[in-house]
């Protein structure tokens, strides 16, 4: 994917958002609070019903960091993905959904970690929150390694504690699936760097919302089979296998 020339130790920060008014403030709040200063958010709106906008406004208004589009039409995470990706400007890309929480020092631990180790593609551990905001005492950590047989597996990876130097890897367009994007992008980049590294430091806070579509297990299952099929192309058997797996790890809450 071709971008816009790219700024030395600029990361830009992808944030597709869908009627989160409830929380994009918060967030928003956390990204301005870390200690590396030098970022760019790029936040595309897939057409919300709410007040989004008005809330991402206020913060832009004081913050020239801070960037706005709106989706003339709802076209899902996906899209909104890409179209903040193809304005991003950064060596680094960093991804953070609109309900997330970042620890103040996660984008200069994460940095320090990528440039001591040389590693292109990494992400951290992070602790899973109520949607009040409050903890579930539950910390997911990352594997040290994780290459792209593993990360069909079960997807060992928390999707805002993403980033990667887009000097040595590229740009990457968002395969056009409604769930389980972020899923379908990490096995693309995969196919291009040979690992993505974790690192066990605790730098995210991961909001389960009750509402959401991801939380309905039954209605992600189709969108898991999509993913298999449609976009990795895997056999039938395959498929059936990560998705009987998918559902074991969520049924005993082991992820």
């Amino acid at each position: 994917m071709k971008g816009k020339k790219m700024i030395k130790g600029l990361v830009s920060i992808i944030m597709p958002t869908y009627n989160c008014a409830s929380f994009i403030g918060e967030t928003i709040e956390s990204i301005q609070a870390q200690t590396y200063a030098r970022w760019e958010l790029l936040i595309v709106d897939d057409c919300s019903t709410d007040n989004t906008h008005e809330i991402a406004a206020r913060y832009m208004e004081i913050d020239p960091r801070i960037k706005y589009w709106c989706l003339e039409t709802n076209s899902g995470a996906a899209t909104a993905r890409n179209v903040s990706m193809e304005q991003a400007k950064g060596e680094y890309i960093a991804f953070c959904d609109s309900d997330d929480l970042w620890m103040p020092d996660k984008l200069a631990r994460q940095l320090r970690f990528m440039k001591k180790t040389g590693y292109n593609f990494t992400c951290t551990a992070y602790e899973q929150i109520k949607e009040n905001g409050r903890s579930l005492k539950r910390i997911v950590r990352p594997r040290k390694k994780c290459n792209y047989n593993r990360m069909l597996l079960d997807c060992p990876v928390g999707n805002s504690t993403v980033m990667y130097n887009v000097e040595n890897m590229g740009k990457f367009k968002v395969p056009n699936i409604r769930k389980r994007n972020d899923d379908a992008l990490w096995l693309t980049m995969l196919k291009k760097e040979k690992y993505i590294w974790g690192m066990d430091e605790v730098l995210m806070r991961y909001r389960i919302r009750q509402n959401s579509i991801s939380s309905n297990k039954l209605k992600v299952i189709k969108y898991h089979w999509i993913l298999y099929r449609d976009i990795e192309h895997l056999s039938i058997l395959r498929s059936i296998f990560h998705i009987g797996y998918w559902c074991f790890i969520k049924t005993l809450r082991i992820k």
